[in-house]
Formats: C-alpha cells, structure tokens, sequence
C-alpha cells in the first residue's frame, strides 16, 4: 500500500493549487448596442453578429 512517508505541509500543498482556479469568460463590448457579451457569439439583447441582424430582438411584453 502507498503511505506518504512525511506530512504535505501546508505550503506545498498551496503552492501545488496555485494554478487550479476559476477563469473569467472573455466579455467584450457590443458594437452595435454597447452591451457586454461572449466573444466570438451573438449578442443576446440586440441579435446582432459582425454587424449583421442574425436573430430578430424580443421587445418587453407588457402585462
């Protein structure tokens, strides 16, 4: 059976975790409507793609 010979203290253990982390997604401006959205996809409030219409925008219901 495999039994650690010595403790793993705690800075080493810290040091090994120090690249296992969250990453942010890469949000750029809307050109169009200046709303933050995923690069590289349709903005979600206007519909817009590389200055082009790719989906028609849903306006407010109201009640």
């Amino acid at each position: 059976m495999a039994v650690p010979k010595r403790r793993t203290s705690k800075s080493v253990k810290r040091k090994r975790r120090t690249h296992f982390k969250l990453n942010v997604p890469g949000m750029v401006v809307c050109p169009n409507c200046g709303e933050m959205k995923l690069s590289h996809r349709v903005c979600g409030e206007c519909g817009q793609y590389g200055g082009k219409t790719v989906i028609e925008a849903k306006d407010e219901v109201e009640e």
